[in-house]
């Protein structure tokens, strides 16, 4: 062998495997049914040095990551306030409590931005209030949401939510809203045969929401079918409930999104204190305004720490509080999402070698984000090398032994129990598969991996199966060979 081709076979060796489809032998078949692909898989270098790359298929393509955007949210938050940070919700007032215990003006919400915020909290406050004597409220309960909220819809679920909803998913954002966005039902089958079904409130002893109830009680064994779906009528939510239960059937809880999150906090927020026996003299109202800077704190509770937030955002794929948490990211008070997707910008700029990234939520719901498969490895690695951070990033993706997400359960063992990914789904206006996370090689060393499917007018069905099956083989065999 001649001197220059050895150089050259050097050189060649020393290069990352950038060719189309290289490394990934099984997944590029998605290419050839003219799918829009870009991957990469490479190993993690040791902080002097870069990883080597292991497989790549246009990897510097800019594509819709889906729900994946959701690991740069949780990137970003975490670089912004730490794994233990808590978000406190507030009963302030400036009106004095008099010796009977009537609040002689308003009682104030004042929203945290808590994206976990649950009526359990709420109760919480309500007894809180109650410890302090209260026992009625001469004025008004009033939900501020004046950090954000009510904030513009810019997805099409999200602004039909505004009037109507038959999901729990596309639920309208605030920084005091509670349970998701979401309004709970519990529905179990009537006493008798031919009777309505029974419908109680998931959240207080009495209905909060109003129910139009056409769900009858069929014979046992009869099979259960009913819709539920949410709509708003001048500021009012209903549920409608059709169909029919089984005599036999287990009971089950409905969750629909509701039409204004705040206003929904405001109605449990008072069927709440009402329960604790304590009045509440003029109803409630919602308002943007911040509370007045002479109002006194009365009760508070501070919500679960970020690192459990970002596991439930991102096992679960919570779009309300991936939300939340981004619009949270905005220093300024009545934040959009718009903002929102450039605070995670403004933190990945810092990043090296990260390449164009367009955000225009936390969530993921649109398919106008924009990233490259190189880019979120590089955002992976990030993590990888802050050690305080690493812990409570890495623990918010899923094995798929063992992750919530049943569809991931795929694949051969090793690659069952040496990944950790997050996933992101959409199907319109053009359908989106998306995988991001870290592998284990055999002989212990860390990788990074990301594979970003984006169909086309041509390429209109896509499932999970076409993207997981092959890029399981492809994985397992870096994972073997290393």
């Amino acid at each position: 062998m001649t001197t220059l081709r050895c150089l050259l076979l050097l050189v060649g060796l020393a290069l990352p495997l950038v060719a189309s489809g290289s490394g990934f032998t099984e997944l590029k078949g998605l290419l050839e049914r003219g799918f829009q692909v870009g991957a990469e898989a490479r190993l993690l270098g040791d902080g002097a040095r870069p990883g080597e790359v292991l497989g790549a298929i246009e990897p510097h393509r800019q594509l819709s990551p889906a729900s994946v955007t959701k690991a740069y949210l949780a990137a970003a938050a975490l670089g912004r306030w730490g794994p233990q940070h808590r978000f406190t919700t507030r009963l302030v007032s400036d009106a004095e409590l008099d010796e009977h215990g009537v609040l002689q003006g308003d009682l104030v919400l004042d929203g945290g931005g808590d994206p976990a915020l649950a009526s359990e909290d709420l109760w919480r406050l309500v007894q809180r209030l109650h410890q302090r004597g209260v026992r009625e409220v001469a004025g008004r309960v009033v939900v501020s949401q004046w950090r954000f909220g009510p904030v513009a819809c810019i997805t099409t679920d999200r602004c039909q939510a505004q009037s109507r909803a038959s999901n729990s998913y596309s639920a309208l954002l605030s920084s005091a809203g509670v349970n998701h966005g979401n309004w709970c039902v519990n529905v179990a089958p009537g006493a008798a045969n031919g009777q309505p079904a029974r419908i109680t409130s998931c959240d207080s002893q009495a209905l909060i929401v109003d129910v139009d109830n056409r769900i009858e009680t069929r014979a046992a064994g009869s099979g259960t079918e009913f819709s539920a779906e949410r709509i708003t009528r001048d500021e009012t939510d209903t549920l409608l409930l059709r169909g029919h239960m089984a005599l036999d059937a287990v009971p089950r809880d409905v969750h629909r999104a509701s039409g204004d999150p705040a206003r929904q906090t405001a109605h449990t927020l008072t069927a709440l204190l009402r329960q604790a026996g304590i009045a509440v003299r003029e109803g409630y109202v919602t308002t943007v305004a911040e509370p007045p800077t002479v109002s006194r704190s009365l009760a508070k509770v501070e919500g679960k720490p970020l690192q459990e937030l970002l596991l439930r955002t991102m096992n679960y794929s919570n779009n309300f509080m991936a939300d939340v948490l981004a619009l949270g990211l905005v220093d300024t008070p009545r934040a959009n999402l718009l903002q929102a997707g450039e605070a995670i910008q403004h933190y990945v700029a810092g990043l090296p070698d990260h390449g164009p990234l367009v955000m225009l939520s936390g969530s993921g719901l649109t398919t106008e984000n924009r990233t490259s498969a190189h880019g979120a490895n590089v955002l992976l690695e990030s993590m990888f090398h802050r050690p305080a951070l690493f812990p409570s990033f890495v623990a918010s993706f899923q094995a798929p032994a063992n992750g919530v997400s049943r569809f991931i359960r795929r694949g051969s063992s090793l690659f069952q129990h040496h990944v950790m990914l997050k996933t992101g789904t959409l199907n319109q206006p053009f359908a989106v598969r998306a995988a991001s996370g870290y592998f284990r090689t055999r002989s212990g060393r860390w990788g990074v991996f990301t594979v970003l499917v984006n169909g086309t007018a041509n390429t209109p069905w896509l499932n999970w199966t076409q993207v997981l099956d092959p890029l399981a083989r492809d994985l397992e065999r870096m994972v073997e060979a290393h």
